[in-house]
């Protein structure tokens, strides 16, 4: 049993927050755009197909 019920709140908040950042990392991965991405940089250009 857990020491103390302030023990479970924290808990239950810490996996919410993870739960929501890692939600919110999926959306972000999802909503890039598909295509080809061109970048110009001080090594020359590079494409990358996304």
């Amino acid at each position: 049993m857990l020491a103390s019920p302030n023990m479970l709140v924290i808990l239950v908040v810490a996996l919410v927050a993870a739960l929501a950042v890692t939600g919110y990392s999926l959306y972000q991965e999802k909503k890039r755009p598909d295509g080809v991405e061109i970048n110009l940089g001080k090594n020359g250009v590079s494409i990358e197909k996304k």
